[in-house]
Parts: C-alpha cells; sequence; structure tokens
C-alpha cells in the first residue's frame, strides 16, 4: 500500500485535522526508524499512517483502540503484516510487552513524534530549530507534552541509541513539515 492510498483509508475514518497530522508524523518517524534498521520503510510508513484510524469511530475509547482499528483495516482488505501492529499498538490493552520492531517502534514512533511536534510549537513551528539537544531537554520535563507517553519512547532504546533516534525523527519530521503546518 502506498502512502496516498494509506492517506485516502485514513481520511474514510479520521476527519480530525490534528489527527491526522499526527499520523503523518508518526509515519514519517516510522519511515525513518525502518530505513536505519533495515526494514521495509513503506510497510512501516503505512502502519504509522494507519494506526489510529478507529479513534474517532470509537470515541476516544482506548478499552477498544487499536481492536477496532484491525476489523476497519481487514474489512478495508488491508491485510496482518499492517493491520496486526496497528491492533496491539494500544499499550493500555497490551501494556509494553513489545519484542517485534515493528512494535516497538511504532510505540517510539507514536510518542516521539509528538513531543517533537510539541518543541517546534514552542519555537514558533520552526522544526529547523528543534534540536537533539531540545528534544532531551523537553524529554526530561514531564509537565512539557505530557501526553508523549515517556516510557513508550524508552522502549527503542533496545534498538536504537537514543540520540541517534532523535536525529532521525526530527529529520523525518521535517520532510513532511509542510503537510504539518510547520516551519
Amino acid at each position: 500500500m502506498e502512502k496516498t492510498e494509506a492517506l485516502t483509508l485514513l481520511k474514510q475514518h479520521v476527519a480530525t485535522p490534528s489527527l491526522v497530522g499526527h499520523c503523518i508524523s508518526t509515519a514519517a518517524v516510522m519511515r525513518g526508524l525502518a530505513a536505519e534498521l533495515g526494514q521495509d520503510a513503506v510497510l512501516w510508513e503505512t502502519i504509522g499512517i494507519l494506526h489510529d484510524i478507529d479513534f474517532e469511530e470509537i470515541d476516544e475509547d482506548m478499552e477498544k483502540h487499536g481492536l477496532a482499528g484491525y476489523e476497519i483495516l481487514r474489512a478495508a482488505g488491508v491485510g496482518d503484516e499492517i493491520a496486526l501492529p496497528i491492533k496491539r499498538h494500544n499499550h493500555m490493552i497490551f501494556g509494553t510487552d513489545y519484542t517485534t520492531p515493528v512494535e516497538i517502534c511504532l510505540q517510539v514512533a507514536d510518542s516521539v513524534s509528538g513531543l517533537i511536534v510539541a518543541c517546534a510549537y514552542v519555537k514558533g513551528g520552526n522544526i529547523s530549530d528543534v534540536t537533539v539537544k531540545t528534544v532531551t531537554k523537553k524529554y526530561k520535563t514531564p509537565s512539557f507534552a505530557a501526553g508523549c507517553d515517556r516510557t513508550r519512547i524508552a522502549l527503542g532504546d533496545a534498538l536504537i541509541p537514543r540520540e541517534r533516534m532523535y536525529e532521525i525523527a526530527i529529520s523525518e519530521i521535517t520532510a513532511v513539515k509542510d503537510e504539518l503546518g510547520l516551519n
């Protein structure tokens, strides 16, 4: 599934621009992490785009999130290679017992993308002003971007050194800055 096809499917189920933006930024980080780990960047980007496809339809009910997304995706003919990591990404149901690189990186990307975008907003929307030092500092401030779960970001430490992960995430979000309304 190509990016445009995944975005079309996402927008059939998600109308809120900020949620679409979150999915795009998560997908960008997933693409970069996949490339770093020698994985399929197109596949991982697709997973990132579609990971919150059910969020509006379930009215943000975290007891259904991911499970409903899986059903939506399977009904649309999307295979388990994409649908299963999306089903399992709800850490409130599945905990943090993630073992595969794609599952771990989806946890990382889902949270670090929000942290980096929040850092950009603090810098007047200028993603080019966000550095690894900026993100490292804001990571240590739990009240900043409080919805970005630091424990989920830390899961990636087993795969990629934290500073390198931040570099990748900043670079990949910069690449989609226009789609996100950033400078």
